[in-house]
This record gives C-alpha cells, structure tokens and sequence, in this order.
C-alpha cells in the first residue's frame, strides 16, 4: 500500500444503473450527491464531443459532493477545492460490475496543501464514502 494514496475496488453481481441508483439513495441520506448526474454517463459524454465509441462501452464517472461540508471546506481555504471532488468510476467486466475509487490519503494531503484540518477531515469523508459504497452493495 502506497502511503499516498489507495485504490478502492469493489464488485458486484448488481447491473451499473442498480448500483448507481442504491448508491444515490444512500448517499443522499448522509447528504451527499452526484452532482454530474447528467454526464456521468461517459459514452454519451465522448459521443457529445463527435468521438466513436466502441459497443458496449459503459463507464460511468459519479463526481460525489456533500454540499454542506464543500461550501464550508472551500470558503476556509479555497486552495482545497483541487482535492474536494471524489469521483467513482463504474463499469462492466468479465460480467460483474466494477466500482473504483482513488483514495488519497492523509500525508499526501497534508503535503499538497499543507492543511493537516483538511487532511483529516477528507480522510474521515474517504472513510463514510467507502462505507456508503459498502452499504450500497448489500442493497
């Protein structure tokens, strides 16, 4: 395990719109969002841009946000707002769908905004959104 940063990787039996859906509802409730809920869907997204796609092609890039915590975060030190968004991608493989998240972690925080408040804090939000995606899957 790098001390910068993990991937979390989880799989599921659940269909991509299923999972999204679960995870939506029980995010919603510890106040978070997918605030691209209209783009996430990144065949329509390239398709937008005149680029082909191949069939079958069905990542799903979920930009989560808690609206609360981000407008206090970045009112206090707007220099945080690169490290705010959490993105999850999904996507089918091998007949499963897939559920990935970049987890940085603390030191490299710390390191990139020298804000030790800011690290701890997204290390607890990395936390409750792991658990969310965790919860998610046993829906």
């Amino acid at each position: 395990m790098s001390e910068y940063a993990t991937l979390v990787r989880r799989e599921t039996d659940k269909s991509i719109e299923s999972f999204i859906a679960d995870f939506q509802k029980i995010g919603e409730v510890s106040g978070y969002i997918i605030h691209n809920e209209d783009s996430m869907e990144m065949a329509n997204t390239f398709g937008k841009h005149g680029l082909d796609v191949l069939e079958g092609f069905d990542l799903h890039m979920l930009q989560l946000c808690n609206p609360e915590k981000a407008s206090a975060s970045l009112q206090k030190n707007p220099e945080r707002a690169a490290l705010v968004p959490k993105f999850v991608t999904i996507f089918s493989q091998n007949g499963k769908t897939q559920i990935r998240m970049l987890r940085l972690h603390s030191e490299m925080i710390q390191e990139l905004v020298q804000d030790k408040e800011f690290a701890v804090a997204t290390d607890k939000n990395y936390d409750v959104i792991v658990d969310l995606l965790d919860r998610a899957l046993l829906v």
